[in-house]
């Protein structure tokens, strides 16, 4: 017995020790002593959770959630605001006349490769237009809106501006025609270009622009003023460089008792509302301007002047809608701008082909619009006048328009 009462053991412990055999690879392989290393060097998953201190305390960006709830509600609102093109731009694909969509040989994808469009403008007066001679019957005027050949009464409207656009593949390039440029129109005998227009709709005017210049068209775009108007409002209006000092009075004027605007512009730029940048557009004869110096009425305002203004017009848009500045506006209003943009024309393209071209008109490189006019006097000689534009003419703006 022990010292302190405690009973100890009178014999070796009642237990064996065995000793484990290495297997053949175990002796052919030395100890890893470095993976052991490695593996004690790095932090396990629940450290890795809970932040480089093993604290408890949440990771970096876990105490802000609501940074990812913004980011997927902005993602939310853009991706509302493309939804709202789409659909705006494919019904307003399904207005454009059938006959004039089965002369067109173009397809969806204009970012493969480029294709011409063709833009039309009419010279339809509205109904709330006090105008005399202006068409107050809607049937007659969706006629017009919508490219059908004037049928039932109606007499048709005239293409106000013809604008041939080379776009997709990397290019973006445009073609203006002169409506008073004198041309063969299938069926009607060589007059002004733009009767076409009023004889047969959408699908007569292109046969006699592929005609006149030689060449395909793939898609049409048919401007519709009352929706172009709404949708420069939309992007909180366009700022246009005015070369000369420039009046003119539209429809009579805005005192005149016909629905009409009067425009009085100086020297330099000025930020305009949908009204005011279609009646810019649109001008082909000004008005004296009071006060003295050089004015668009005393220099003299041509189709190439009023090619400029359309030219300024797009370029004021394209600045709205690209402009650093403007992308908190643009972003707060994309779904109304989404919606309202399409309303501004009928055309045969829909979401898919349209995206491409309004990317296409952001992203590639656009020049100054090129006009066919054979010289400065011919596009001069004003309204009454057709301008006859030789072959050769005709041979090198093409070139320049399809090739560059």
């Amino acid at each position: 017995m022990a010292d302190n009462g405690e009973q100890q053991p009178s014999g070796p412990p009642d237990y064996k020790v065995y000793r484990s055999r290495r297997g053949l690879l175990t002796r052919l392989r030395s100890a890893d002593l470095s993976s052991l290393r490695e593996r004690a060097r790095k932090p396990s998953l629940g450290r890795l959770r809970r932040g480089p201190k093993d604290d408890g305390k949440p990771g970096e960006g876990e105490g802000r959630p609501w940074l990812k709830w913004i980011g997927l509600a902005a993602l939310g609102w853009l991706l509302l605001s493309f939804l709202a093109f789409a659909l705006s731009t494919q019904l307003q694909s399904t207005k454009l006349a059938d006959d004039a969509k089965s002369v067109l040989g173009g397809n969806p994808f204009l970012i493969a490769s480029p294709q011409t469009i063709l833009v039309i403008g009419t010279d339809a007066r509205t109904a709330d237009t006090k105008e005399p001679g202006a068409e107050t019957r809607q049937r007659c005027i969706d006629q017009g809106a919508t490219g059908e050949t004037p049928h039932g009464g109606c007499a048709g409207f005239r293409a106000d501006t013809l604008l041939l656009v080379r776009a997709g593949g990397g290019v973006f390039r445009k073609l203006s025609i002169p409506r008073d440029t004198f041309a063969e129109i299938p069926g009607q005998g060589a007059q002004k270009i733009n009767g076409a227009y009023a004889f047969g709709g959408a699908k007569l005017q292109i046969q006699t622009v592929e005609q006149f210049l030689g060449i395909d068209i793939d898609h049409v775009v048919i401007i519709d003023f009352q929706g172009f108007e709404d949708f420069i409002n939309a992007i909180g209006g366009v700022t246009v460089d005015v070369p000369h000092k420039l009046c003119a009075d539209i429809s009579g004027g805005a005192g005149g008792g016909q629905g009409g605007i009067t425009l009085h512009l100086g020297k330099g730029e000025h930020h305009l509302n949908g009204q005011q940048a279609l009646a810019y557009a649109r001008i082909r004869e000004p008005s004296p301007c009071p006060g003295k110096g050089n004015s668009a009425f005393s220099l003299g305002y041509s189709d190439i002047d009023r090619a400029k203004a359309q030219q300024e017009v797009l370029n004021g848009i394209k600045h709205q809608l690209t402009s650093p500045f403007r992308l908190p506006y643009n972003f707060i209003k994309g779904p109304i701008i989404g919606w309202t943009a399409p309303k501004a024309f009928v055309s045969d393209m829909g979401a898919i082909s349209m995206s491409q071209l309004v990317l296409s008109s952001l992203v590639a490189s656009s020049g100054k619009t090129q006009i066919l006019c054979p010289s400065l006097s011919a596009c001069n000689s004003g309204p009454s006048s057709s301008i006859e534009v030789p072959d050769s003419t005709k041979r090198r703006a093409v070139q320049h328009f399809l090739n560059g």
